[in-house]
């Protein structure tokens, strides 16, 4: 039995030392994601064309969240992102570049940001991996069909951009909201509470009641 053993442990010690070799190989073949998708974008995209609104929230601090939707396995994710910041999911990054909404006083309402998808597929079976920009543009909330992702594997769309305008916390509505919040309901405060009334106790003012004589 020990004669047999010997080329069993010689052979998983080569084993060992060539694995790490080829997983270095195997990790020099694939293609490194491209900068554009993972360097962080300033506050005006050139190559998006976003420029920085005047009102609300300046663009460097909006954040948005995406829904991202793989076709194959129909799994579907939240993703919450900040403006220049990318996501990767296995073989797909999906980066924003920014999230803009209408003001409260503008109608109708609508949310969208700029989002950028790139996944590293095979052209043709023959090809290597490679990394590839399948989507740049605008997406829409209210109006999904005015931009689409057109993909055959993955979907991605908005659902929220957090930001705030002017004034928009300090307005009649919100502060009333907040009043109304803060105030259970059903019950009265106590300046307002209704007064109980009691019957007045017997004094020197209280008329005398007098009793027959008994016979």
């Amino acid at each position: 039995m020990r004669p047999r053993s010997r080329p069993l442990a010689a052979l998983a010690f080569a084993w060992a030392v060539a694995l790490p070799g080829l997983s270095a190989c195997g990790s020099q073949n694939e293609a490194p994601p491209p900068s554009e998708a993972t360097a962080s974008a300033g506050p005006v995209d050139s190559a998006s064309g976003v420029v920085e609104s005047e009102y609300g929230t300046p663009v460097k601090d909006r954040v948005a969240t995406l829904g991202f939707l793989n076709k194959r396995n129909n799994i579907t994710q939240e993703l919450v992102l900040r403006t220049g910041e990318s996501r990767r999911i296995g073989n797909v990054i999906v980066k924003l570049a920014t999230c803009e909404k209408t003001a409260p006083w503008e109608d109708p309402p609508e949310t969208g940001a700029f989002v950028q998808l790139f996944v590293q597929e095979r052209a043709t079976t023959q090809e290597k991996l490679a990394w590839h920009k399948v989507f740049s543009g605008w997406l829409f909330r209210n109006a999904p069909s005015l931009n689409v992702v057109q993909h055959p594997v993955y979907d991605v769309w908005v659902k929220d951009c957090a930001m705030k305008f002017p004034g928009e916390e300090d307005s009649p509505t919100a502060a009333a909201s907040a009043k109304s919040a803060e105030k259970p309901s059903g019950t009265a405060p106590p300046d307002e509470a209704p007064a109980i009334e009691t019957a007045p106790e017997p004094g020197d003012d209280a008329p005398v009641v007098e009793e027959a004589p008994t016979r």
